[in-house]
């Protein structure tokens, strides 16, 4: 069996961020079971407007959406801000809306914030509205999440790393259940 490729979208903006390092230790603890392709520049696409949908598009918005399609698998790893998501990736989850790039995509989601509740009920709400496959055990939130990385990018709470295992685990269990065949859009 081949290894699935993982689109990765990260919803922080900031470059050392605890969602930046859960996403390289995914990677670096992964590798030999997927392959990851992680989302860089989601604050770059252009400010989502319905009207736009509609005309030519930006280059970065269609392959924003061709490497959705192309992937086995999403991994969302975000913050929480103000208690919801962040506003780059909330904007870059609407230019996907006129679209089935997610329709049955298995997705996982990792929220690392202060607290992350909020942000993990309006992703699970927009995902399933649009239809992609999300299951609970492929979910998992990191309270506290600055003091649970160190500084060279570790998570340094055991349980929070057993955790996080377990719910990659089924996330890639997840994608290999079942990997439609991708469905284009206009």
């Amino acid at each position: 069996m081949s290894k699935p490729t993982i689109f990765v979208i990260s919803g922080s903006t900031a470059a050392r961020s605890s969602n930046r390092a859960v996403v390289e230790i995914i990677r670096q603890n992964f590798a030999d079971l997927a392959d990851f392709d992680v989302c860089e520049g989601v604050d770059l696409l252009p400010h989502f407007r319905p009207d736009a949908d509609q005309a030519a598009l930006p280059q970065n918005v269609l392959d924003f959406r061709r490497r959705i399609e192309a992937a086995d698998g999403v991994l969302f790893c975000t913050p929480e801000y103000v208690f919801s998501l962040p506003g780059s990736l909330k904007n870059a989850i609407d230019w996907t809306v006129s679209t089935t790039v997610f329709y049955n995509k298995a997705i996982g989601i990792v929220v690392a914030a202060a607290s992350g509740e909020k942000a993990m009920e309006s992703l699970m709400l927009i995902l399933t509205t649009i239809e992609a496959r999300v299951e609970a055990s492929a979910t998992l939130i990191v309270k506290g999440a600055k003091g649970k990385i160190d500084q060279k990018g570790a998570l340094s709470d055991p349980p929070t790393a057993d955790a996080l295992h377990r719910m990659m685990l089924a996330f890639l269990e997840l994608v290999h259940r079942e990997n439609p065949t991708p469905t284009k859009y206009a």
